[in-house]
């Protein structure tokens, strides 16, 4: 009895680690399939899923018939060649021993939206909720949602979900960013968009990326190490736990199932959580990237949100409290091809870490989607960024891309466009010399450039602006009514 009872303990445990492919009596699609979905124009469309080691299957949509058998473990894939976008829904279907059909599938813009609260945060919460979701009705806006938290130890291939169409009914819990980004596309390019949103309140960068994405960036290899042990270990059956703040547990259970489904971008609101960092959160952020790219589409639009104002202003001018660096940490990423940075330090709340204009955050990152990734090259992409600055005498002249139509003093209330203050003094530039002592400055606009001295400081040779948890008062504009990213022009 003994014996008998340690064999099958030893059996559920080889079942636990090494899962057993019993026959399937049907052909089974991952959940990122279904009735009234979206697939990406433009790129090769990757469908995939589980049947009998062996058995045929055939794919259908849009003309195209694709055939491929399963492999030993039942997995199949085929890759349907590039669509144009269709508004109209079509039948998608999958035959083998059994025959799957899903309705209404279209063909447009698919985007993951990802992040921690802010990006979680449903549109019922935002500012004007109930107006907003009553009017949410855009059929061919199309939500899927990852419910709940989950983490694993192990890349998942399945996670629960579903599509729906976009109205009120659908709309209010989903992410009011994600929303505000997808309609904002719609309305612009007038294809349908798809919108994919996996979130998770509270949580760092870290388990949001893969071992893959660690092991691309050497600064980080001590964290690839400690997921590659983990990984060995629940491999070789130890019994290994992982929660929501273990790097690469969410990724495993929320991201990784929903690959390789072809997608154009990633919109990304987080940081909060890893609020105390600074440079480090940039090597994070390559590592995101480089793992969602390696998922969905190598040339994987990527933009994020830098973090809102938040808190009680300093009046110190060094500045650097709070969430000051890791703004710059999220500046410095912009080195990373194809992505960009939406500037929230004017739509901020001091008493709560959760803004709720999300109205401005989804309209600054679709600026970005529809300026880099569709080439609307007419638009600006986003407000001021810190180009490169030169000493003049007693005084540092800041140079900037994406000016625009000019620097302007501008000034922002709720969810009205920015005014433009006339004859307005530009507030929350600061200014030191060699000693390292910083002064508040006075800060001029000349041309496209900005010029920055104080009278206490006679040799200057750094600026920074804006750069505090609460840098209230910041007003630095474009004439396209966008903040300038905090900035520093010094390593100190």
């Amino acid at each position: 009895m003994k014996f008998q009872h340690h064999l099958a303990g030893l059996c559920l445990l080889l079942a636990s680690v090494y899962p057993i492919t019993s026959a399937r009596a049907d052909v089974e699609l991952p959940s990122i399939f279904g009735d009234s979905m979206v697939v990406q124009r433009e790129l090769p469309v990757s469908v995939w899923g589980w049947a009998d080691p062996g058995e045929k299957v055939t794919v259908l949509l849009a003309g195209q018939s694709k055939s491929v058998v399963a492999d030993e473990s039942g997995r199949w894939q085929v890759k349907l060649d590039a669509l144009t976008a269709n508004a109209q829904g079509q039948s998608l279907t999958v035959t083998g021993k059994n025959t799957i059909e899903l309705k209404d599938v279209l063909v447009g813009e698919v985007w993951i939206c990802s992040g921690q609260s802010n990006m979680e945060w449903g549109l019922g919460g935002a500012l004007d909720g109930k107006q907003e979701v009553d009017a949410a009705n855009h059929p061919q806006i199309r939500l899927f949602d990852v419910p709940g938290h989950t983490t694993a130890v192990l890349p998942r291939d399945k996670c629960p979900g579903n599509w729906r169409i976009c109205q009120p009914s659908s709309a209010g819990g989903f992410s009011a960013v994600g929303y505000f980004f997808g309609r904002r596309l719609h309305e612009e390019l007038d294809v349908p968009i798809g919108l994919v949103g996996s979130n998770w309140g509270g949580t760092r960068i870290e388990p949001w990326t893969s071992l893959s994405g660690f092991r691309s960036v050497p600064e980080l290899k001590a964290i690839a190490e400690e997921v590659s042990d983990r990984e060995l270990k629940s491999q070789q059956g130890e019994n290994v736990d992982v929660g929501g703040g273990s790097p690469a547990a969410i990724y495993n259970a929320m991201i990784h199932p929903l690959a390789p489904f072809a997608m154009r971008g990633a919109i990304w609101y987080q940081g909060e959580s890893n609020g105390g960092e600074g440079e480090s959160y940039y090597h994070k952020t390559k590592a995101l990237v480089n793992s969602w790219r390696g998922l969905f589409n190598p040339e994987l639009a990527f933009y994020w949100v830098q973090l809102a104002n938040f808190q009680q202003p300093n009046d110190n001018p060094a500045g650097g409290d709070g969430w000051a660096r890791i703004r710059e940490a999220q500046r410095q990423a912009l080195t990373i091809p194809h992505t960009g940075m939406a500037v929230i330090i004017d739509i901020g709340e001091a008493n709560d870490i959760h803004p709720r204009n999300k109205q401005d955050v989804g309209w600054r990152l679709a600026q970005w989607a529809l300026y880099q990734t569709y080439g609307k090259k007419d638009l600006v992409p986003c407000g001021p960024l810190y180009s490169s600055h030169k000493v003049e005498d007693s005084t540092i002249r800041i140079a900037f891309d994406h000016v625009g139509g000019g620097l302007v003093v501008g000034k922002k209330e709720g969810l009205k466009p920015t005014e433009e203050v006339k004859d307005g003094q530009l507030k929350r530039f600061a200014i030191a010399g060699a000693d390292k002592k910083w002064h508040w400055a006075e800060a001029v606009i000349d041309g496209r450039t900005v010029v920055v001295k104080s009278p206490e400081v006679t040799s200057p040779v750094a600026v920074r602006y804006a750069y505090s948890m609460n840098p209230v008062g910041a007003n630095l504009y474009n004439r396209e009514g966008i903040p300038a990213s905090p900035f520093r022009t010094d390593d100190w």
